[in-house]
């Protein structure tokens, strides 16, 4: 059997099993001097740290879980739960969990006890490539995922943030997925801030678990209440922060659904590990594909769904 081979840098190098279960060899392999570093992170699970002159952030290898991006010049970017746990068999709530191949609970007739939002978020990926060139730190990770699929996460860390999720159906037949980037924003108050891009798109609204088919109006999204929602847009978002002064851009590519959610003051409450004070300053504006815009491919076929994040300040 042939070694197989993977990208470091651009060149291509066999694989080494070893280098999976060994901090010092992930370094040797994908370390970047002064600018990308491998070490244990909270509850001892491994994470890579970037820190260049564009911006300081943070992937655990458990999820794939982007944990920051702070572009130089602005404030922390992806907000984080003080109470999130790091555990092997959990996600991490908040940053930038990758959920597939289901969101939610639509989890298919196969697996009916599947866990909530899928299995990516909570299984370990592997690291196969790492580059710093003039957009920034580009890190890529793999992993298969059931019931027969191949991801690849390209992330780049810059003076945006670009996340790219490929899936690859590797099976012998058609095959459907969900997917979602759900990404979490630090905001200064969610009654200070709003959405805008989403006016007059249809959307369904879960809260209460009561599901209603609805039509945003022609006006930006505000908050007052518990909110999550599933719109039906592949438009470009932006959250209006004139607390923090700042606007955080969310562009997309491949990607017919945006969820909005904040889960209030119940709900907040009702999770573990999510502070119950910590709501007023959270924001997921999430790029997916969600019933009833499912992706389906067919064998040996891919599809790349792309977010692109950037951050302003207010003029």
């Amino acid at each position: 059997m042939e070694t197989p081979l993977f990208h470091r840098q651009g060149r291509l190098v066999p694989y080494n099993p070893a280098m999976h279960a060994n901090l010092h060899l992930l370094n040797q392999h994908f370390g970047i001097e002064d600018v990308l570093h491998f070490s244990g992170g909270e509850g001892g699970l491994w994470r890579a740290l970037i820190t260049t002159e564009k911006c300081t952030a943070e992937l655990y290898r458990h999820g794939a879980h982007l944990t920051r991006w702070r572009p130089r010049g602005h404030d922390e970017v992806i907000w984080l739960s003080q109470q999130a746990r790091y555990l092997y068999d959990k996600a991490i709530r908040g940053g930038v969990p990758i959920c597939f191949p289901w969101f939610a609970g639509n989890q298919p007739a196969y697996d009916p006890d599947g866990p909530a939002h899928g299995y990516a978020r909570v299984t370990t990926w592997e690291f196969i490539d790492a580059k710093h060139d003039a957009d920034g730190v580009t890190l890529s990770l793999r992993t298969e995922t059931e019931p027969c699929f191949t991801l690849r996460y390209d992330v780049t860390f810059g003076d945006t943030l670009t996340m790219r999720l490929t899936a690859t159906n590797t099976g012998s037949a058609p095959a459907t997925f969900e997917s979602a980037l759900h990404t979490y924003f630090v905001i200064s108050q969610i009654k200070q801030v709003q959405v805008t891009g989403l006016e007059n798109a249809d959307y369904i609204d879960t809260v209460g678990g009561n599901i209603q088919s609805m039509t945003q109006d022609d006006q930006p999204i505000k908050f007052e209440s518990e909110t999550d929602r599933t719109y039906t847009s592949d438009a470009t978002t932006k959250i209006i922060d004139t607390g923090l002064q700042r606007t955080i851009t969310i562009e997309k590519q491949h990607s017919g659904s945006t969820v909005v959610w904040n889960p209030w003051t119940d709900k907040a409450k009702a999770m573990a590990d999510f502070g119950d004070d910590e709501w007023p300053g959270m924001l997921c504006v999430e790029s997916g594909n969600i019933q009833p815009n499912a992706i389906t491919l067919e064998p040996e076929q891919s599809h790349t769904m792309q977010a692109v994040i950037r951050v302003e300040a207010l003029a």
